[in-house]
């Protein structure tokens, strides 16, 4: 938060950092209660759907859908939703253990999901699931491994980014929507306290120039996490990695773990 809100007065951002330990803490616990009951009882949370005629659009022209889903409000809800509406086929990075990712594949295997590892083939796999005209869902904002990626701003701080996003849309005729499950404010109280957002995604993520598309993606995920800054996943040490040469060590370093 002192890294992206530099001009913030520190009272509001000790407050904007309660807020978000609020969120992190209610969102574990609303994702036990996802993973663990059926979806129909889980798709009674959901309130409003926001740009469903662009979700309907994209799956009936049949040339393919990209959701991309940051990690802001609860992504493993908007997984139950969009697969109670399509299959889709989700890229995930492994866990390092084996029995974590037993677990994860349990808990997200549901009905009408494919879960593919980010590794290996998986490109192709996907590029595959589009030409076919199936809908593929990737977080944009997690962190490839180190030369995977192009450097980007972030909120204004260059930030390793992923390049997959861009080329999938840029290579392919598939839409691509932003996607989130928004808490509403109030009591955290089943039924309707999530929304369903499907956003446009900007023009220049199918920029020809890979440094401006990554920026836009970006940009689009920057905006969605200052829709409600309390429910982006701040605790992803998304500036870990600094640029090579840069002469700079994480910012991460020396932090207490508050």
């Amino acid at each position: 938060l002192e890294l992206v809100y530099p001009q913030m007065p520190p009272a509001d951002r000790r407050r904007l950092l309660r807020g978000v330990l609020r969120g992190t803490f209610r969102g574990l616990f609303e994702t036990l209660r996802f993973w663990t009951r059926p979806e129909t009882d889980n798709l009674h949370w959901i309130g409003s759907v926001h740009g469903q005629e662009r979700f309907d659009a994209a799956l009936a022209s049949g040339e393919g859908l990209i959701i991309a889903a940051p990690h802001y409000g609860n992504w493993e809800l908007l997984n139950q939703w969009l697969a109670a509406r399509t299959p889709i086929t989700v890229l995930y990075r492994r866990p390092r253990s084996a029995a974590g990712e037993a677990f994860l594949r349990r808990v997200r295997g549901r009905t009408n999901v494919r879960q593919v590892p980010a590794e290996g083939p998986a490109v192709r796999q996907l590029f595959k699931a589009l030409a076919a005209g199936g809908v593929v869902g990737i977080l944009p904002d997690q962190q490839p491994k180190a030369g995977d990626g192009l450097w980007a701003p972030f909120f204004g701080i260059q930030a390793l980014s992923m390049t997959l996003l861009p080329r999938l849309a840029e290579r392919t005729r598939a839409t691509v929507l932003f996607a989130i499950a928004e808490r509403r404010r109030g009591p955290a109280r089943s039924p309707g306290c999530f929304d369903i957002h499907l956003l446009p995604a900007p023009d220049r993520l199918r920029d020809a120039g890979a440094a401006a598309a990554v920026a836009a993606m970006n940009a689009a995920v920057q905006a969605i996490a200052e829709r409600d800054p309390e429910q982006y996943q701040w605790t992803y040490k998304r500036f870990g990695r600094r640029p090579p040469d840069s002469g700079e060590a994480s910012p991460y370093d020396g932090k207490d773990s508050r």
